[in-house]
């Protein structure tokens, strides 16, 4: 563990940031803390790896794997779903092997799988974006017992999947379109229905720039959580929409957060080194670390995959 702190001040209170390990990332992405484990998975798209840490004894593991992977869901059966560009995979994190299980429904020479989430009927619900950034060629998709369908809802990145406490709303972002959609969610037929803007943020690239939403998660009072690529910021957002609290982050591209330890209090932050500008890295060292911080209400614990 490093020894690294930084306090940054919000409107509401002073958190202490520090990075979980020494080794930063080209790209984190997709926090994962595995309840049955008491661990925290992570992927590192550019790097093309998955990561593995358990704060209780700091053991760390690394499985490179061969393609970028966008997501991953942990299986409740063992082992992890790797969402990677050529397609999903089970990883066995106990010998390391990758085993293919669902082909790319893409032109994978344009498109891959980004971020996603299990809902509480244990589907995976992922989405995509085109590698070029303009065309609306994301979509969302659901791997359902095996099955992969569309969703729809075409965007341009999609990020930002989440559910509501009684699996009534589903969440997702546009990136690019800086907006965040709340849908009504039916869980046992696992169909989205109508949608609103939950929220949507300035495109505006001046000096009140607070970034653009990405990767999410839902605290256990129903407050919806994004990470502000960019924006160098978490927002704690409530079901209507409005900022409850904001947190800045000694990075300037934080990618998604999630709820872990063993309260359920600790938040993991994914953020980017790859691509970014000297200047930027020289004000954000710590850009491409996992930070975590503590915070007050308890997230909850993820839903696992089931075949």
């Amino acid at each position: 563990m490093m020894h690294h702190h930084l306090k940054k001040t919000t409107a509401m209170s002073t958190v202490e940031i520090h990075p979980l390990i020494h080794t930063p990332m080209l790209l984190g992405e997709t926090p994962l803390w595995h309840p049955g484990e008491s661990t925290l998975y992570w992927i590192d798209i550019a790097g093309k790896s998955v990561h593995r840490f358990r704060p209780s004894d700091g053991s760390y593991q690394r499985w490179d794997v061969p393609s970028e992977p966008g997501c991953i869901a942990y299986c409740e059966a063992g082992g992890l779903l790797v969402a990677m560009r050529s397609g999903i995979a089970k990883l066995d994190t106990a010998n390391g092997e990758l085993v293919p299980y669902i082909t790319a429904p893409y032109d994978t020479l344009k498109i891959r799988f980004n971020d996603g989430r299990c809902d509480a009927n244990g589907r995976l619900w992922l989405g995509t974006l085109s590698d070029d950034r303009t065309q609306r060629a994301g979509d969302l998709f659901c791997l359902d017992r095996g099955r992969l369908r569309s969703a729809g809802r075409p965007v341009t990145v999609s990020n930002g999947v989440a559910f509501s406490g009684d699996g009534k709303t589903l969440y997702h972002s546009d990136t690019t379109a800086h907006t965040i959609m709340a849908y009504e969610f039916d869980l046992p037929a696992g169909e989205i229905g109508a949608s609103r803007v939950f929220r949507h943020f300035s495109s505006n690239k001046d000096s009140t720039y607070s970034g653009r939403p990405d990767g999410a998660a839902v605290d256990s009072e129903d407050a919806y959580w994004c990470a502000m690529y960019e924006g160098g910021r978490l927002l704690r957002l409530a079901a209507d929409g409005t900022i409850l609290r904001e947190i800045l982050l000694p990075a300037r591209c934080p990618t998604m957060l999630a709820f872990g330890g063993d309260d359920m209090k600790t938040l993991f932050i994914t953020t980017v080194r790859h691509n970014r500008s000297q200047e930027e890295l020289a004000q954000y060292p710590l850009s491409g670390h996992v930070l975590t911080c503590r915070v007050e209400v308890p997230g909850r614990p993820e839903y696992g995959y089931i075949d």
